[in-house]
């Protein structure tokens, strides 16, 4: 196991049958039955945007909300609690697929989860230094120096037990580009995304440095390659969990292992697999108000780095009769600051998520993206990724052709049925259906 024990409590079950077919107001009504949400954050959600003010104070020229659906993944044991998982995202399917690849990991023990910490890096570039060996050492030499000025800057994070704790040197010099020095400096950011932070504190130091070394400073600013801030889960599944559409549970583990080989072993395949898990993982960070295209960034390097080349995040095999699912992603993610104290829906997000701190969130991020590549890997081993991807897209297509909510499962069956979802088919059907 990767965590050292499951903890139980009284939480609200993420397992409610038949959320999928009730209407938003039986949803919003059985939330509030189950205690995840009041009266108020009912009505907040009826809501189509946010207090005119937010936008305003989020962001520059703001003139209104690009709003995404919110869902919920469902069916969430990690580490022995229950989670429901709020997703902003608009691709039919994801959310589908990541609750009911869920359910069968519950019913198997849940997902294991773990979180290496909070730990980033700030980089300083040097250039010009006139003997860079002797620059490293004086930077090195100097270490307790720079972290104490570093957390000058933000003593708050000190008090919180965070902070920078650590100074590296690293000498770039491949013949191509100009000689230079990167200093690294490290911090803990607790419950804090940090990129805030961490750019102070590099600009903060940034002086010294140049004192120190003689040379002159460039960029400042963090490294979005969070290599030590790494979420990890894993989940094992035995065969007879596994039999779906006239496949045998033996089959569909062999065929997700064999798919999760392809992408061990071809950058193109790996691309997309690890599309899959971030078609999860981004749709929790965007949720709960963090920042995705960090996320994504560090995900992607991180995945080259560990490789050698580029490779897949998460990894399937077959093991005593088990599928066994492991993946490892940087997590960079808050619970404090940014938007999160200013978005309504964000901060409902987090209610509804119940966590404690940025590592809970990672640990459960990490098991969405499992959980999401799993579906993907099942699908594809299967009967093929379209079947069911564009059965759900049906209903947005039949929408966009003008069905109202009368009409809309009729439209969604007629175009499952001839296997030609397309918006000028739904508006033969409608037409139809009218006359």
């Amino acid at each position: 196991m990767l965590a050292a024990q499951k903890m139980t409590n009284a939480r609200p079950s993420s397992r409610i049958p038949g959320f999928y077919k009730m209407s938003m107001e039986e949803r919003l009504q059985v939330l509030q039955d189950e205690g995840v949400i009041d009266s108020a954050d009912a009505e907040l959600l009826r809501q189509t945007g946010i207090p005119v003010d937010i936008p305003n104070q989020m962001i520059e020229n703001a003139i209104g909300v690009m709003a995404l659906p919110l869902g919920l993944g469902l069916n969430f044991d990690v580490n022995g609690r229950e989670y429901i998982v709020p997703m902003a995202v608009e691709e039919p399917s994801v959310i589908a697929a990541v609750s009911h690849v869920a359910k069968i990991v519950r019913g198997c023990g849940g997902f294991d989860a773990e979180y290496s910490g909070s730990k980033m890096v700030g980089q300083i570039q040097v250039v010009g230094c006139d003997d860079f060996e002797a620059a490293q050492i004086a930077v090195l030499e100097a270490k307790p120096e720079l972290v104490a000025r570093a957390n000058e800057f933000e003593p708050g994070m000190v008090e919180r037990g965070g902070g920078a704790y650590d100074v590296t040197v690293r000498l770039l010099d491949n013949g191509q580009f100009r000689k230079m020095l990167v200093v690294h400096l490290h911090v803990d950011t607790c419950d804090a995304m940090g990129a805030n932070m961490i750019n102070t504190m590099a600009e903060g130091i940034a002086h010294r440095i140049e004192e120190l070394t003689g040379g002159t400073v460039f960029l400042r600013i963090l490294s979005n390659l969070s290599d030590e801030r790494v979420a990890r889960a894993t989940c094992r599944i035995p065969f007879d969990k596994l039999g779906w559409r006239g496949f045998t549970g033996q089959e569909v583990a062999e065929g997700i292992e064999l798919a999760s080989q392809f992408a061990q072993v071809d950058p193109y395949r790996a691309t997309t697999h690890n599309k899959g898990i971030m078609n999860g993982i981004s749709s929790v960070c965007i949720a709960t108000g963090n920042d995705w295209r960090a996320i994504e960034a560090g995900a992607h390097a991180f995945a080259a780095q560990k490789w050698g080349q580029y490779g897949p995040l998460a990894t399937w095999r077959v093991e005593d009769g088990c599928l066994v699912g492991e993946i490892e992603v940087p997590v960079a993610v808050g619970t404090v600051g940014g938007p999160i104290k200013l978005h309504p829906t964000v901060q409902l997000a987090h209610k509804i998520l119940d966590i404690s701190g940025a590592a809970e969130l990672a640990e459960v991020m990490a098991a969405v993206g499992l959980a999401q590549n799993m579906a993907a890997l099942k699908a594809l081993a299967t009967e093929g990724i379209q079947r069911g991807h564009m059965s759900l897209h049906a209903r947005a297509v039949a929408a966009t052709a003008g069905a109202t909510d009368a009409e809309l499962d009729f439209v969604v069956e007629r175009l499952n049925a001839c296997g030609e979802v397309k918006v000028e088919r739904a508006a033969e059907i409608l037409a139809e259906l009218r006359s």
